[in-house]
């Protein structure tokens, strides 16, 4: 089967020799596996990150994000059959997306949205997982609830805020204010369902004081958190919630006591990489999600299509990722 590997990290994106075409064999599905033949990806931080700084001893396929049809199933697979149309975003400790053929766990898999095409499907399931569990799991979030508290998300206009600006402003009462720093960025986030769009590279607290909320209940911190950590606790009510789901090196949780706040971390991989008891929630809560698209609630976060699936295009999808200047999701689409 035709794949998409690195074989060195660390390489520059512009390297040939950063992501390759090569050919790998077909894999056979485990007892609770899927074997998917994959119709279209999205890349995620996910994959730059691991690309440059993961290193491998033997080829490895990236890609944590997969629209396709299930051409063959595991011996205790309940979930699927043959022929279905899924979407997911997989599991970091397995081959990735990024290959003709894929094994990924029933458990993680949702079905395809009907409404969606291979593309605009991809550029869902990492993203609305990772917002799913932050917002509903993390922070705590009831669906239906929050009616007159405020949820402030830094970097909204990337993969995950995009999908968290809609669930908070579809599925809870919150006052959603969303952060982004260029023109087209901001209208982006506004039109994700923003109630408020803020400049991040201002003080947060003069941007928050100006859209007439100067203080907020929740926090989801989607990138530059270090950056950005001391005003988010200065503009925190006392026992807000604050939610993260980038790398900072260090973190001072300290200045957190005197207001009581928690702190949560997200990653949509735990589920997968500990097959966990709930491991189950995951496609379940993909389900929802497609039901939420088909009936119009939500909408897919495709920003930008970059072609057919191959190691030249996905380096260009890469470096607009690593860039930190997209907004929504790059989307590759057959090979």
């Amino acid at each position: 089967m035709k794949a998409i590997v690195y074989t060195q990290h660390g390489l520059p994106i512009d390297d040939a020799e950063a992501l390759q075409d090569i050919e790998l064999p077909a894999p056979l599905p485990g007892a609770r596996d899927l074997l998917v033949r994959v119709k279209a990806v999205s890349v995620n931080p996910v994959d730059t990150k691991i690309r440059a700084g993961v290193a491998v001893t033997e080829p490895r396929v990236l890609g944590w994000d997969a629209a396709g049809i299930v051409e063959a199933v595991g011996a205790e697979v309940t979930l699927f059959q043959p022929g279905d149309e899924v979407f997911y975003a997989g599991a970091i400790n397995r081959p990735g997306s990024n290959s003709e053929l894929q094994l990924v766990d029933e458990r993680i898999v949702g079905r395809k949205p009907a409404s969606l095409d291979w593309a605009q499907s991809a550029a869902v399931p990492l993203t609305a997982i990772t917002a799913w569990e932050l917002l509903f799991d993390r922070l705590g979030v009831a669906q239906g609830g929050g009616e007159g508290k405020t949820l402030l998300i830094v970097g909204a206009a990337g993969g995950v805020g995009s999908m968290l600006v809609q669930l908070a402003r579809q599925l809870t009462g919150l006052t959603v204010i969303g952060t982004a720093s260029r023109e087209e960025t901001q209208q982006w986030v506004g039109a994700m369902g923003a109630h408020h769009v803020i400049d991040h590279r201002q003080s947060l607290a003069e941007e928050l004081v100006r859209v007439g909320v100067p203080m907020v209940d929740y926090v989801a911190s989607l990138t530059h958190t270090e950056q950005h950590f001391a005003q988010l606790i200065d503009v925190m009510v006392p026992q807000g919630h604050i939610a993260v789901i980038d790398d900072p090196a260090t973190l001072d949780v300290v200045p957190l006591k005197l207001k009581s706040l928690a702190f949560h971390w997200e990653l949509m991989f735990t589920r997968s990489l500990f097959t966990t008891a709930d491991m189950i929630r995951q496609h379940q809560l993909l389900n929802e999600v497609a039901s939420l698209i088909d009936n119009g609630v939500l909408k897919t976060t495709l920003a930008e299509q970059f072609g057919t699936i191959s190691a030249e295009n996905l380096r260009r999808a890469h470096q607009l990722v690593e860039s930190g200047r997209s907004c929504g999701k790059v989307v590759l689409a057959g090979f």
